[in-house]
């Protein structure tokens, strides 16, 4: 495994995706900074954090063998990896929040950006990046965030923390080769934040809603109870779920 150390970088996955385009990058390769210039999130968002006390890294993977109908499976790996090591750590009441935020005690602790590279019409490599906050304990004006340290009152170690997310993450991605889709699937909605719970969404045209939260598709569609017992699919680019 080869693991690249910067002091700070515009953006993790940005720096491994120009890595991988000069030439083969070999798997499970990782990228991780101090600090981010131009950190990212999904739908464009926008990661900060405090220089040194938290883990920003990225990670390749080939996945050339994985079927291109199924990409969100790579996102439910990541999820459980991070949950997982994060488990291992003590962390409680970890949760994730559609489609691969962790959570704990209904906080964000960790946001995940899955990044795919498209070849000859199909899925060729992943670029995975994890933001996770980690002995940051002051988030201004983020009443939502939260960190391992604020969670624990423990200052964790980051190459630790990496380590220990890397082996979760090799493991989550042995299950996955070995087709067990399903598996995947059924543990990833045990840990779906606010699942058969009525919970408020917004939708694209920026109106609330109520619907509770039953299952996830492979292809990442978020399966949604609504009045009238009517069911219905909801993509990424539809809704977002408040609390």
């Amino acid at each position: 495994m080869r693991i690249i150390k910067l002091n700070a970088i515009d953006s993790t996955n940005s720096y491994l995706r120009r890595l991988s385009n000069e030439g083969r990058v070999e798997n499970y390769t990782v990228v991780t900074a101090k600090y981010q210039t131009q950190g990212r999130g999904q739908m464009g968002s926008t990661w900060s954090s405090e220089h040194d006390k938290n883990l920003i890294f990225s990670v390749f993977k080939g996945v050339s063998w994985l079927d291109k109908q199924h990409p969100f499976l790579i996102s439910m790996v990541a999820s459980l990896a991070v949950l997982k090591a994060l488990q291992k750590l003590g962390i409680s009441k970890l949760s994730i929040k559609w489609p691969n935020d962790i959570l704990s005690e209904n906080k964000k602790i960790c946001g995940i950006l899955i990044e795919n590279v498209i070849k000859q019409n199909g899925l060729d490599s992943t670029i995975i990046g994890v933001g996770l906050n980690v002995n940051q304990t002051d988030f201004e004006n983020l009443p939502k965030a939260s960190s391992l340290k604020a969670v624990t009152g423990i200052v964790f170690n980051l190459d630790e923390v990496l380590h220990l997310i890397l082996d979760e993450l090799k493991h989550a991605f042995e299950v996955l080769k070995k087709g067990s889709y399903k598996a995947l699937k059924e543990e990833y909605e045990n840990y779906l934040f606010r699942k058969n719970k009525p919970s408020s969404f917004l939708d694209a045209e920026g109106l609330i809603f109520t619907g509770i939260i039953k299952s996830v598709t492979l292809e990442g569609s978020l399966q949604m109870l609504l009045e009238d017992n009517i069911t219905k699919e909801f993509d990424l680019k539809e809704i977002s779920l408040m609390y």
